[in-house]
């Protein structure tokens, strides 16, 4: 299945960007990654941990009744390439249905480039990433 067409314009620039350019846009999109809403920030308790991340990494999903997902993650600065992964994902696929989240192929940062600038550790932690928020989906839409 096709990326939704936000997440694909993202991949398209990552994957026709030289190696450099691909670290200051993961940097941009660390530097991006919006806040998390007050609900979260109150009760931390409603965020999931990604242990399989080397920083500490949170995240939350919620489904509207039309099946629109919205997206949260919490990563502390110290953490740009995580934190840069989940505005990728933020930018790419918040709002989007749910059902269309889930069809994005587990492994689609791969044609970005990314192996390129993120370490073989930092790329498992962003396939857990996905699959835990896709987990949520699955549980939300059950």
């Amino acid at each position: 299945m096709a990326l939704p067409e936000k997440l694909q314009t993202i991949v398209d620039v990552f994957d026709a960007s030289p190696k450099d350019f691909r670290v200051e846009a993961l940097l941009d999109y660390a530097r991006r990654l919006p806040p998390l809403p007050p609900r979260y920030t109150d009760d931390p308790d409603l965020l999931e941990s990604v242990p399989e991340c080397q920083t500490p990494f949170f995240l939350a999903t919620e489904v509207e009744d039309d099946g629109t997902a919205h997206l949260y993650f919490d990563a502390p600065p110290q953490a740009p390439t995580v934190r840069g992964y989940a505005g990728i994902l933020a930018d790419g696929l918040d709002g989007e249905p749910a059902d269309v989240i889930l069809a994005v192929p587990d492994d689609f940062y791969m044609t970005m480039g990314l192996e390129e600038v993120v370490t073989p550790l930092r790329l498992r932690g962003m396939a857990a990433i996905l699959h835990r928020l896709k987990r949520q989906l699955r549980d939300a839409t059950a």
